[in-house]
């Protein structure tokens, strides 16, 4: 059994279960050869984001209970498409980024400096911060 590393070389950590994301729905941005638009990023969704994907033809917003999707809102934490991010990164509306709960992957399709410009992981031990 092989184990996920996320895009800092460690053990991929959940992204959200509320609402469950994941191209498996398991509340990770784990992947696999079915998963071919590569759900890898772990991003806390923006209104500038969600605005953007829609404008784009992405509707992440309306739900889809035929396919268990809730429709997203600000601050939800949400697997999305690398070629997504990378698109609204390049269109200057990329959200936040939990790089440890980011696939490996996700570097196929976006330069990690991108994704490390965007990071908004909070340390194991916070006062770290301070």
């Amino acid at each position: 059994m092989t184990t996920d590393r996320n895009v800092l070389g460690e053990k991929l950590e959940s992204c959200g279960t509320d609402p469950l994301t994941g191209f498996y729905r398991d509340g990770c941005c784990s992947t696999g050869p079915e998963d071919l638009e590569n759900h890898t990023v772990c991003a806390v969704v923006s209104t500038e984001f969600l605005t953007h994907q829609a404008s784009v033809g992405n509707d992440l917003t309306t739900p889809r209970p035929e396919f268990g999707f809730s429709g997203l809102q600000p601050g939800d934490r949400w697997c999305v498409c690398a070629s997504r991010w990378k698109e609204a990164y390049d269109a200057g509306v990329a959200p936040p980024v939990v790089l440890a709960a980011t696939h490996e992957r996700a570097v196929e399709a976006v330069p990690l400096e991108a994704l490390q410009k965007h990071a908004v992981d909070v340390p194991a031990d916070p006062s770290a911060l301070t």
